[in-house]
């Protein structure tokens, strides 16, 4: 026992760090971009394909990803990622073209992955009754995008013009090549600091019964609702710091600060996520997700401006005048990533409940189709605001995608009661008897 205990604790912790450094990889072009922007002389469509490409591929292999982890467990598939993940992430530093960066974006966010295998992998080792709590601290490695907002704009600054070891070049090109040497070292550290007896409870499993929960639509209602607190928090975590370069006039090193006030709260307070979850059930943590949710996107896609209204006379007045400074703004986006932070561990605590023995294949797809929101929004957001012309569109963008994930929970949930109590189906106020309601288990309308 006391070994099984330190085995799993070692999975936790190495895994949770691994992730970390890993998502700090995946998301670097949300502060390398602004650098290379200049560099390169690219439009900002041309910059949102870049952050774009690197979500795609950070998200196209989850599911395989997470199928392989239960067939012959996380230790060997997280070791290989991280080597895999190294060899892009220091090419970086030697691309000379749009073309290239393209490619290597894309292969460096192969890292993105690292989220199925490591959600797998822990609830192969974690006790049932403590797994919200678990897999919400694992999640919680998604603090790793704050990372290169802060190690990236001294080390750019401190370095420019410089040149190491007679190849590497300073200023942005050297965050590539430190992340790399991390990556490396990250995957000897797992190899040899966790128990070489894995547990892989897929083994032996055919795979089309692995597969076959994905043919569920409460599936990909999860990876839905995961688009809406996990895709967008990518694309966000990658988005902002030019949203705020271009809307605010702040430095890059202050653009990077706001933007981690951010990604903290949306990362850090997964754990916390993950024991509400365990105590009040992940459905009502995911009501209080998407109402926050509402509010703040709501409240930060209105636009600067007033409305001008034309009087009989020919005269004009102008009225309701809205503008959303430089705190208030980060501010509510501070509140949207407690709520993006506390509803991506309600959406991975259904899993292990009614998927206990495909944990991997329902993981990876809800994680596949989660990461690829990270893919689609950014050039949405470039998108819509080119066609509006308000950098707010961001957040309309966000608001709808929020709406119908809330819309879509709601009436889930009221059509499986209406089919556990038809009796009660037609009644608005509670019907006067004194036979209580049959209410419905939790797992019906999950």
């Amino acid at each position: 026992m006391s070994e099984t205990t330190t085995g799993r604790s070692r999975v936790l912790w190495l895994s949770t760090v691994a992730f970390t450094l890993m998502f700090a990889v995946w998301l670097m072009f949300g502060i390398l971009g602004k650098p290379i922007q200049t560099e390169f002389g690219l439009t900002e469509v041309q910059l949102s394909w870049v952050v774009a490409v690197a979500a795609l591929n950070g998200s196209l292999w989850r599911l395989p990803t997470g199928m392989l982890t239960d067939r012959i467990g996380g230790r060997k598939v997280l070791t290989a990622l991280l080597l895999a993940t190294a060899v892009p992430a220091f090419l970086v530093s030697r691309v000379e073209s749009y073309a290239m960066l393209l490619v290597l974006a894309f292969l460096v966010g192969f890292a993105g992955n690292a989220f199925s295998a490591g959600i797998a992998w822990n609830s192969a080792w974690q006790p049932r009754e403590h797994q919200g709590f678990a897999l919400g601290l694992f999640g919680a490695g998604n603090v790793g995008a704050s990372v290169t907002k802060f190690i990236g704009p001294p080390l750019i600054a401190g370095t420019a013009g410089a040149t190491y070891f007679g190849f590497v070049d300073g200023g942005w090109r050297l965050v590539p090549v430190v992340y790399a040497v991390l990556l490396v070292a990250m995957a000897a550290l797992l190899w040899f600091g966790t128990p070489s007896e894995d547990r892989a409870p897929g083994t032996g499993q055919p795979l089309r019964d692995q597969g076959r929960p994905l043919r569920q639509l409460r599936v990909w209602r999860f990876s839905l609702y995961y688009v809406a607190v996990f895709g967008a928090y990518v694309a966000l975590a990658a988005w902002l710091p030019t949203y705020y370069m271009d809307n605010f006039d702040v430095t890059l090193q202050t653009a990077a600060l706001l933007t981690a006030s951010y990604i903290f709260p949306a990362s850090l307070l997964r754990p916390f996520g993950g024991s509400l979850s365990d105590r009040f059930g992940a459905r009502r943590v995911m009501y209080w997700t998407f109402a926050a949710m509402l509010v703040t996107t709501g409240l930060l896609m209105m636009p600067n401006g007033h409305i001008v209204i034309s009087h009989p006379d020919g005269s004009q007045t102008q009225h309701l005048a809205y503008s959303l400074g430089l705190v208030p703004f980060a501010a509510l986006v501070f509140l949207l990533g407690c709520a993006m932070g506390v509803g991506k561990a309600a959406v991975f605590k259904h899993i292990p409940e009614y998927f206990p023995h495909n944990v991997g294949a329902v993981g990876g797809l809800v994680g596949m189709l989660g990461g690829l929101g990270g893919f689609v929004l950014p050039p949405l957001f470039a998108y819509t605001k080119s066609w509006s012309g308000f950098p707010s569109s961001t957040f309309f963008v966000l608001f709808v995608l929020t709406a119908v994930c809330a819309a879509w929970m709601h009436w889930t949930v009221v059509h499986m009661l209406h089919q556990e109590s038809p009796e009660l189906a037609r009644h608005l106020e509670s019907p006067h008897s004194e036979t209580p309601a049959v209410r419905a288990p939790e797992e019906a309308l999950a």
